[in-house]
């Protein structure tokens, strides 16, 4: 019985005691909490829903708890149920009752953890986005763990989620990409605000090779080849260390579009119509105080070309336009400003403000040997993605990127992230998926196949605990989609790996039957309980793009 298996139970348990001493049943929440208290004497679950809806139902909390503790009693898979404190139910499973958990893991394999909460959804996931004038730095490379996961976990909650790249190929920066361009290739120094680094040398070179009267056109006509080809370039090499680094995009969209198309002008013309827009000293701003904004903000400046806001607020109507009723942008720490003034554009259009969700990361920084690492060898500026990788691989970057918070400036540590040692949360994880696939090919080798398990056998608080650990799983997933937080299935798989390693090390808990003695029933619901813990670290590992090896 897992714990959402334990919470349906509870509340239809309570909802008939309600009703059968002639209290309200409509007090009862939609789905009941329970959790496992930090003390196992207490039990494996336990729930305050007493506590919660007494008063509104006309009983107190000990009373309703003690008749919730009569009938749970009774029920199939419970074997104790008790109150304390002021209205606290303890819960303990029957034995048959955790084997069921294993049983459950192993006939849903891979799709055990998935659920269809969010069927009918239609999720528009915008992350990275970085501009195409340099490699992705660690801001980027944060979102692309994070975003990538997070697309993974809503989708095994049945949303229909679509991950776009922004690709902003329009204004100002990209006129300094240009430039720095151009005076790399002249030999000229880097402009005051242009981009410095290896890679801007290596793509003004590629550009000349290619063009060889490039440096001989008239200004405007050379700014415009490297502006075009630079771009072009710059933004192939984003998308392959992407792709590279597990992070793929359903779709690229570019800013300049919104432009060419009209939508910007259209979206401007929509909002003045609707008195949403208001002119004042010779610029066109939008009422976005109105809609919970700290300020009003320039749509139009007063030389007519549009602000920044202009191309967001197309962007946001063409993803509505295109079906999506979630928008999630994932944004660096300093776009903080974008939660007022895209929820007050979705509300000026007429939309719920919820329509659009914003999720803003902090700060990555890299540590070697006590030191911040502030340099790359390539951009000159700043630590890339790239950089990461090279330091501790894939894997260890996707993982450390997606184990904290994105609320919180994180330190990765590159000295503990190489670690081949339980210090390194990755490999702890990975390690534990390793050593139960080293059980299960040692187990084929001697008749497991031949002896039926019994999982009601496995008894111990040791086997206990591994159980509970793994029926925690589908519910640390719903409420990492719930709350966006990724973060929640790699502490989750910390936590399962650390019930784990001392399952396998104990004597007392021996899989693989010693020297020649035979496969007993209990050996092979142990195996059943390694393959279970497998299945799931494998499942957790998937929704966070890092592999699962076999062998380490």
């Amino acid at each position: 019985m897992t714990p959402a298996d334990l919470a349906d139970l509870l509340r239809t348990t309570a909802a008939k005691v309600l009703v059968e001493r002639g209290l309200d049943s409509s007090v009862l929440p939609e789905q009941v909490t329970v959790e496992r208290p930090r003390n196992p004497e207490h039990g494996d679950y336990a729930t305050n829903v007493a506590m919660q809806v007494a008063k509104r139902a006309g009983t107190n909390p000990r009373e309703l708890a003690g008749w919730l503790a009569e009938a749970l009693s009774a029920a199939d898979g419970i074997d104790l149920a008790d109150v304390a404190g002021p209205g606290f139910l303890n819960i303990r499973l029957a034995k048959s009752a955790q084997g069921a958990i294993v049983a459950k893991i192993l006939a849903e394999g891979p799709a055990f953890g998935t659920a269809d909460t969010l069927a009918g959804r239609k999720v528009n996931l915008e992350f990275v986005s970085a501009n195409p004038t340099g490699p992705v730095h660690l801001g980027g490379t944060r979102w692309a763990s994070v975003g990538d996961a997070l697309g993974r976990i809503l989708a095994a909650q049945g949303a229909e989620v679509t991950r776009e790249y922004y690709f902003n190929d329009h204004g100002a920066q990209i006129d300094r990409f240009a430039r720095s361009l151009v005076a790399a290739a002249l030999g000229e120094p880097t402009p005051e605000d242009g981009y410095a680094g290896e890679y801007i040398a290596e793509i003004s070179s590629s550009i000349v090779a290619a063009h060889p009267d490039a440096l001989g056109l008239p200004a405007d006509e050379r700014h415009e080849l490297f502006r075009r080809e630079g771009v072009e370039q710059m933004f192939a090499q984003i998308k392959q260390d992407l792709h590279e680094f597990g992070t793929d995009f359903d779709v690229y969209f570019n800013e300049s579009a919104l432009f060419a198309s009209g939508a910007v002008e259209k979206a401007v013309e929509e909002l003045k119509a609707s008195g949403n827009l208001y002119e004042k000293d010779g610029a066109w701003w939008i009422a976005s105080t109105e809609y919970g904004d700290d300020k009003d903000r320039v749509v139009l400046k007063s030389d007519g070309n549009a602000a920044y806001i202009a191309g967001d607020i197309a962007y946001f109507q063409n993803k509505r336009a295109r079906g999506f009723d979630l928008a999630i942008y994932m944004l660096g720490a300093d776009h903080h400003g974008y939660i007022g003034r895209l929820k007050a554009a979705a509300a000026a259009f007429g939309d719920d403000p919820d329509t659009v969700e914003v999720l803003i990361g902090q700060m990555v920084n890299l540590v070697r040997d006590g030191q911040a690492v502030k340099m790359s060898k390539r951009a000159g500026t700043v630590v890339t993605l790239n950089d990461l990788v090279e330091a501790i691989g894939v894997d260890a970057s996707r993982y450390s990127l997606v184990r904290s918070s994105v609320n919180s400036s994180i330190d990765i540590d590159l000295d503990l992230w190489t670690k081949a040692s339980s210090e390194n949360p990755v490999y702890y994880v990975q390690y534990a998926h390793a050593r139960t696939s080293r059980i299960l090919d040692n187990a084929a080798e001697l008749g497991f196949g031949e002896v039926e398990a019994d999982l009601s056998l496995m008894t111990s608080e040791r086997e206990g605990e591994l159980i509970r650990t793994l029926g925690e799983f589908p519910r640390v997933v719903a409420t990492a989609a719930e709350t966006r937080e990724p973060h929640r299935i790699a502490r989750y798989l910390e936590e399962l790996a650390g019930a784990y390693h001392p399952f396998q090390s104990d004597d007392d808990m021996r899989v693989l039957p010693k020297g020649d003695d035979p496969v007993t029933p209990l050996n092979a619901a142990r195996l059943e309980l390694v393959k279970a813990t497998r299945q799931v670290l494998a499942n957790g590992l998937t929704l966070l793009g890092v592999s699962a090896p076999e062998r380490m």
